[in-house]
Parts: structure tokens; sequence; C-alpha cells
């Protein structure tokens, strides 16, 4: 049993990580992003999604942030920016995430985990963005990162060509 903010006494627990979430979104010069799909098992299910993963607690999240690009999509980035922070799913894990954008893509080879069979492909950004919005693609961090960068592109946080072509 814990003590509640309130004083009062229930069953709290806390589930903790010992790594920090990580999300890449990978926006090429056409305005596309790829996404990575893969089996999910917690629910039994496949999802299409950013490129994610985990970093211990003390690494630099943008070198684990590098290191999932290249691992699961065969990319490195010549730009890199950090668009969001978030705590996920605070009731009950002290799990954090750090989302990157990432830009000024080039091919590298891929180097997935051996527990992991992905498919990948790169889809217009809208496109992307209006199948999260319209509930098929359920993966927090996908939606949070999309929303994030259509929220910069429309505000003029990102270099115009590409702002024109998330928002096209």
């Amino acid at each position: 049993m814990a003590t509640a903010p309130t004083g009062v006494s229930g069953p709290y627990g806390v589930v903790k990580f010992k790594n920090l979430a990580l999300a890449v979104l990978p926006l090429h010069e056409d305005g596309t992003v790829t996404l990575v799909g893969q089996n999910r098992f917690p629910h039994g299910d496949y999802s299409w999604e950013i490129p994610e993963g985990g970093g211990p607690l003390g690494e630099d999240p943008l070198e684990g942030a590098r290191r999932e690009l290249r691992e699961e999509v065969g990319l490195a980035a010549g730009t890199w920016r950090e668009v969001l922070r978030a705590q996920l799913s605070n009731s009950v894990t002290d799990e954090r995430a750090v989302g990157f954008l990432a830009t000024d893509l080039t091919p590298v080879p891929q180097a997935p985990d051996e527990t992991e069979d992905l498919a990948i492909v790169r889809a217009p950004f809208r496109e992307v963005l209006e199948t999260a919005l319209s509930g098929h693609m359920l993966d927090m961090l996908t939606v949070a990162m999309l929303l994030r960068v259509y929220h910069m592109a429309h505000e003029g946080a990102l270099p115009p060509a590409l702002a024109r072509r998330v928002l096209s």
C-alpha cells in the first residue's frame, strides 16, 4: 500500500523502466516518411510506426536515436532535431520518451535485431498523418511525432520547402 497525494492509502505501484523510449521521424526532402511494420507482442497485432526503440538511461538519447534509425530502416541523418519529450503511461510507469526529427537522409546498411522481422515503406507525410488520425495507426509516439511535425510545419518551424511538402 502507498499513500496518494490526498493522504488516502491505496494499492499504488510503479513499473520502472531501465531504458528511455526513443522515436525518430525520418522526413525525406520529397515530403515522405519512412515507416516500419512489425508484429507487436503485447497486443498481438501488426503495427506501422516510425522507427523506435530504447536506449539505456545513461546514454545520450541522440546516440540511441541514430542507432535505431540505422538498425531499423537503414538510414543516417545529416540533421537531427529533438522535437518531443513525453511521459508514457505516467499513471503506472516512469517511462519517458524523446522524439527526434531526422532530415538530410542517406541510406546505410540496415542491421535489425535478430528478434525483429521488419517491413519498411516510404509514404507521403500527409497520407501517414491522415492514416494515424483516422485511428489506423495506434502507436502513441508515432501519432505524437506526426502531430508535432505537422504543427512545426504549420507554425513555420521547419525550412519553408520542407514545410510546404508536409502541409501539401
